[in-house]
């Protein structure tokens, strides 16, 4: 196994800068996700490390030995990678067995090898029985499992994926999620996934690299990615969120729209007096028909009417205003918690489920329009 570093990594196609001077290092034997919506970067990273493109600029490492750079690519056969695409790209006319053997015979491996490695790597994506079917006579399912055999059979020291359950149905995402997990955990290859779908990365990788416009914005674990958003970006994109923009004020308040709001949760990069974004998460906050406590501007709490409400089984989901403002939240509630359109009732926010995040700059229509589309799939 093999560390990556991508060192002010830079792509352009045309005049449009793809990939933006980026720098990543993954550590020997981690899983880590690429994560952004369409046109981020992400599949132009990773087939800048794979070696079907030249960098503009900058360079990769796998451990000390430099693949890529503007002068001089290795090309894909000799970097000891596999990359498994979204379209499988498996050979229609091939066996399963004779489709996973195909990299060890150009490798030149003895026959008895081939065959043990083989039924190897067909027991451990579980097609054992099925080495002599053809692609036709299996399921999509089946079918990404062909293509992990085939990726793992030749023992390289990094494997890439590329949106490789997109094509699956919801179902079958969740089954070959947990496979790729297992496998990981099990054969410890570094490992790099692209995807754009934030359930993935939050279930699969040891860490998340979210990108946006052929930018990092944030890396880092699962949760602290989730938790800890550094960027208004990174909070709109991950997971559901109410995001308010306002003003720091001096106090640590923040003033959205004439409403005070307290917090105890800051990104760096925040500065009292300029533009900021508040970020709460709908699980966070409370809705009842009680009163909150008396000092309302230290506690967050806010006479609120419910407009919508949605059912989701597991959970409800309400969007409520606040009285006398034009401040719009989403409150996620357990299901058997349930009141009406039209009904007044408190919520409150406590300050520290309020995270104040900079304000991007990035985020414009084209990208929020990603953003909400990306949500919506989940």
């Amino acid at each position: 196994m093999s560390s990556i570093t991508i060192d002010n990594l830079t792509k352009y196609f045309q005049n449009n800068l793809a990939v933006n001077h980026i720098n990543l290092k993954v550590a020997d034997g981690e899983m880590i996700a690429l994560l952004g919506p369409s046109g981020c970067g992400k599949t132009t990273t990773l087939r800048m490390l794979a070696g079907f493109m030249s960098p503009d600029d900058g360079q990769i490492f796998v451990g000390d030995r430099m693949v890529s750079s503007a002068r001089k690519t290795v090309p894909p056969e000799k970097r000891n990678m596999s990359m498994i695409f979204q379209s499988y790209a498996i050979w229609p006319h091939k066996t399963v067995f004779e489709n996973v053997a195909f990299g060890l015979e150009l490798r030149s491996v003895s026959k008895e090898q081939l065959r043990s490695r083989v039924h190897r790597a067909l027991e451990i994506v579980h097609l054992g029985k099925l080495a002599n079917r053809y692609p036709s006579e299996l399921s999509g399912g089946q079918q990404q499992r062909v293509a992990l055999a085939r990726a793992i059979v030749v023992e390289p020291e990094i494997l890439l994926l590329d949106e490789p359950l997109s094509n699956l149905d919801a179902s079958l995402r969740d089954e070959m999620r947990n496979e790729v997990k297992n496998l990981h955990e099990q054969l410890g290859f570094t490992t790099v996934y692209v995807t754009h779908d934030q359930g993935e990365a939050l279930v699969l990788a040891d860490r998340i690299v979210v990108m946006n416009h052929g930018t990092i914005e944030q890396v880092g674990t699962p949760e602290e990615i989730y938790e800890s958003p550094a960027t208004e970006f990174v909070a709109r994109f991950i997971g559901r969120c109410n995001v308010l923009p306002g003003t720091l004020l001096p106090s640590g308040q923040v003033d959205i729209g004439g409403v005070l709001m307290a917090a105890k949760n800051y990104a760096a990069g925040v500065e009292k007096g300029h533009e900021v974004a508040a970020s709460v998460r709908p699980h966070s906050i409370v809705m009842d028909s009680v009163e909150c406590l008396r000092d309302r501007s230290e506690t967050n709490c806010f006479t609120a009417k419910i407009e919508h409400h949605d059912y989701y089984g597991e959970f409800r989901d309400y969007t409520v205003r606040l009285q006398n403002s034009e401040i719009i939240l989403s409150v996620v509630t357990p299901p058997h918690i349930r009141h009406e359109i039209g009904d007044e009732m408190y919520v409150q926010i406590p300050p520290e489920a309020c995270r104040i995040v900079p304000r991007s700059a990035s985020i414009t229509a084209p990208v929020a329009e990603a953003i909400l589309s990306v949500i919506s799939d989940q």
